[in-house]
């Protein structure tokens, strides 16, 4: 079977990765996590730190980032017959009405009513609608005035937890604050955009220093990121929506970035979908845009916007892994792997990260090319 087919199929993606790779604590400080520099075919990659990025790029370059901020979406609630559980927010349905995860399921049952808790705070009644078909989550009731995420947000400060991916096995105080980027600004995910979590105020300042130009693009990551995909063939692999929000100001640097020379830089996976997303939306042009956005970006798929990635590692059998695969290979990519996991390099949230310069991406797209032929 050829290399084109292999490259829709699931297990095609597949890898073991020992537990031990799988970072428990970030890099401190940010900027010190380890990075590894995909190389050009036919050469050996390179390694540093996440601080050399800053070498990697020119005068006029464009760094677009994430600036989703993760809610303290994860509650303690209190059944009426006693036992503890938890439900993470996800969507608001109007009226008061939210989508939820919830865990023990069993204790959440539809006419029951629970307590939030927090300490040192006085119980808040919320009720139990109904179960969630699509989802098995549970349509909770909560006061009618909480009807989105800047309403509610309030409240969640002061009940709720940020909700910290399950293979981080022992949640940190450090984490309410280190599971956000320091440019965090706009309230709606509940995950980290991961890549963006390497940027130190230090960094982002030698990168203003070198007249490295940062904008913002906002995509609220939802659960459905990381979950995993279950159909072997790929062909048509269709993934959930995400809420996109691209301002005038960000097209307007995009723009500019391009008419000087400069190279369009995204910082993870997540602004590379609200870029490309956006922008296939309006026949391959980026204009501003508020909106959701399903677009699955895999081998062959040819960028319209972005030059360059920089990420972190990702799940074996997921769309991020499919989607990186769009830039450097399928091939490439799980050799490169294989290379980090031998280096002792650490995987996921607060793992170390990738590097795919512009030199790379244009190989990858004459090879397209010659494919396509």
């Amino acid at each position: 079977m050829n290399n084109h087919c292999l490259d829709f199929q699931l297990s095609s993606y597949s890898f073991q990765l020992p537990k031990e790779h799988i970072a428990q604590i970030p890099a401190e400080p940010r900027h010190n996590a380890r990075m590894l520099m995909v190389p050009l075919l036919g050469q050996k990659s390179n390694h540093g730190r996440v601080w050399d990025l800053i070498n990697q790029l020119q005068t006029n370059d464009l760094l677009i980032v994430n600036n989703t901020k993760v809610l303290r979406a994860k509650l303690i609630v209190k059944s009426e017959s006693g036992p503890k559980g938890e439900l993470l927010l996800l969507e608001s349905l109007g009226r008061g009405t939210w989508l939820c995860l919830a865990k023990p399921s069993k204790i959440f049952q539809p006419g029951k009513q629970v307590n939030i808790e927090a300490l040192g705070k006085p119980p808040l009644a919320i009720k139990i609608l109904d179960i969630d078909k699509s989802t098995g989550g549970r349509l909770v009731l909560f006061p009618t005035h909480f009807d989105n995420f800047n309403s509610i947000a309030p409240l969640l400060e002061i009940y709720g937890n940020i909700p910290m991916p399950p293979y981080i096995t022992k949640q940190n105080c450090i984490d309410d604050e280190r599971y956000q980027t320091r440019y965090a600004d706009k309230v709606g995910a509940v995950a980290a955009p991961t890549a963006g979590l390497h940027f130190s105020d230090e960094m982002l300042s030698a990168l203003y220093k070198k007249n490295i130009h940062i904008a913002k693009v906002t995509l609220h990551i939802g659960l459905g990121t990381f979950r995993p995909i279950r159909q072997e063939n790929l062909e048509e692999l269709k993934l959930h929506t995400e809420w996109v929000e691209i301002s005038r100001e960000t097209v307007n640097a995009v723009k500019s970035c391009q008419t000087k020379g400069g190279r369009v830089i995204a910082i993870g996976t997540t602004t590379v979908r609200a870029l490309e997303g956006s922008s296939q939306l309006n026949n391959g042009e980026l204009k501003p845009f508020i909106g959701p956005v399903n677009i699955v970006i895999k081998p062959g798929y040819q960028f319209k916007v972005v030059d360059a990635l920089f990420t972190n590692f990702h799940f074996p059998d997921s769309s991020l892994l499919f989607m990186v695969s769009a830039f450097i290979g399928r091939v490439q990519l799980l050799q490169l792997y294989q290379e980090a996991i031998g280096l002792g390099y650490r995987f996921f949230s607060y793992g170390d990260s990738m590097w795919i310069s512009p030199q790379v991406m244009r190989q990858t797209a004459k090879s397209k090319k010659v494919t396509l032929v």
